[in-house]
């Protein structure tokens, strides 16, 4: 696996390379030795944060961690690729997809431990009432719910207002 590691608002210092590459090294057995992992290492106040990204076929993995330890940071960044790529692999073998189809992506073929199966036990519907995004926010709020979907009283369209890392929020206005 290639790696590249850029900083921002950052200086990526020799133990801070050494260690990204040690501790996503570990990984070089389920990809490619041309795969590219990029790594932005960044910084804002107290909180030291990095963020993996693998395109690999199909799908992209990717993790973020943000603790006040750079070298903390970067263990546990490991441990959350790790689990998406047993998950990842876990779905091609659901689907019925051959091994190969796996080891076209990944090299290697240990058994893991299974992740559970994704379950969805309840449907609901309901009326989409016009709003802003801002009064979106606030029904989110009173309903105590991480996420709420709602028509934009502008234009019409389907939105999804979602709380973010931080007490902020997140727009999703999709495309049709």
């Amino acid at each position: 696996m290639r790696f590249s590691i850029t900083g921002r608002t950052i200086t990526v210092t020799d133990g801070l390379r050494n260690m990204v590459e040690k501790k996503l090294g570990k990984l070089d057995k389920f990809f490619k030795a041309d795969t590219l992992c990029n790594v932005t290492l960044s910084t804002q106040k107290d909180m030291q944060k990095i963020e993996v990204t693998i395109p690999v076929k199909g799908t992209v993995i990717r993790a973020e961690q943000e603790t006040t330890d750079m070298y903390q940071s970067i263990d546990l960044v490991e441990d959350l690729i790790e689990r998406q790529i047993r998950r990842y692999r876990k779905k091609l073998i659901d689907r019925k997809q051959s091994v190969h189809a796996f080891t076209d992506d990944f090299l290697s073929d240990t058994e893991e431990p299974e992740e559970p199966e994704i379950r969805i036990v309840r449907t609901k519907q309901f009326d989409l009432k016009p709003m802003t995004a801002e009064e979106a926010c606030l029904q989110m709020e009173l309903v105590g719910h991480s996420f709420f979907v709602f028509q934009d009283g502008d234009t019409g369209k389907v939105h999804v207002v979602y709380k973010r890392k931080g007490n902020t929020y997140g727009l999703i206005a999709p495309e049709i």
